[in-house]
């Protein structure tokens, strides 16, 4: 994956089981405790395109890599 794409909230918290092989969650933390980690600056905030909230892949494997 191209760290110039955008990932939604599922395929960082829950990956996608459905590939083969299955893509482990990225982050695997639940979805209150994503947003309270945004509220304090843990996490990357999102940007919004459109009415859906994304978040860039750069900055989420650079939080990885933390």
């Amino acid at each position: 994956m191209s760290p110039d794409n955008f990932l939604r909230l599922s395929a960082i918290l829950y990956g996608n089981p459905s590939t083969n092989p299955p893509a482990p969650p990225l982050v695997p933390v639940c979805r209150a405790a994503w947003y309270r980690g945004i509220k304090s600056g843990r996490y990357p905030p999102p940007v919004k395109l459109g009415r859906v909230s994304v978040w860039r892949a750069s900055e989420i494997y650079a939080l990885i890599a933390k």
